[in-house]
């Protein structure tokens, strides 16, 4: 069942990505909202923990408020988002990997994560509506921490994830920011955010923390 959902995910992605390709925007209207339920459910299947299914389940949330132009909808869209970071920090959090791996990754990426963010508020804080401001720089802080810890944490796969959720919502903002956008901006943020999504969930199903009976092993054999 598996391979199957994940297929489904997949097509549903290319079809998306097809329409916004060639301005078809109800095949986006159509294929954008089953994306996130499709990831959901090929994860839950694979056994994927509660909280990584929330943090899917508030991002289809999102996808479908952002749908509309309204300004309340993108305001929607970005608390929806946020709980989806939240889920996904929680879980993080909760994750042991090999001892001093993620002390040894934090150390050497926080500077760079740290970076980005304040680079990024400082440059498009002067264009933002003023109403959008803060909301933007506190949505940027958590979507960042949620990057940074998947990195620090889980390692190259969810760390890819992360940095691509950080673009892809990075391309939003200029856009609300009135920045000049490449062409198909729409293709570009999806292309990322659904590729962001898939190796999040990826690279949480396939970074298996130590056992937890491996030290109680070590433990119950040591003289």
């Amino acid at each position: 069942m598996a391979p199957v959902l994940l297929g489904a995910f997949v097509t549903a992605t290319v079809v998306d990505l097809a329409s916004l390709a060639v301005g078809f925007h109800p095949g986006h209207v159509v294929a954008k909202p089953l994306l996130m339920p499709l990831l959901a459910a090929h994860a839950g299947v694979r056994g994927a923990p509660r909280l990584l299914i929330a943090a899917l389940l508030c991002g289809w949330g999102g996808d479908v408020l952002l749908l509309s132009d309204a300004d309340w909808a993108f305001l929607a869209g970005m608390a929806f988002f946020a709980a989806g970071h939240v889920c996904y920090l929680v879980h993080f959090r909760r994750r042991r990997p090999p001892h001093g791996t993620s002390g040894a990754r934090g150390r050497l990426l926080a500077p760079v994560y740290a970076a980005a963010l304040v680079t990024t508020v400082a440059l498009l804080w002067p264009d933002l509506p003023a109403g959008l401001r803060v909301p933007v720089a506190g949505y940027s802080t958590l979507l960042t921490a949620m990057a940074y810890t998947a990195a620090a944490r889980l390692g190259p796969v969810a760390g890819l994830g992360g940095a691509l959720f950080m673009l892809s919502d990075t391309l939003i903002a200029t856009g609300v920011a009135d920045w000049p956008q490449p062409p198909r901006p729409d293709l570009w943020i999806m292309l990322t955010y659904a590729a962001a999504q898939f190796l999040l969930v990826r690279g949480t199903l396939e970074e298996r923390p130590a056992p937890a009976t491996a030290y109680r092993e070590v433990r119950s054999t040591t003289p």
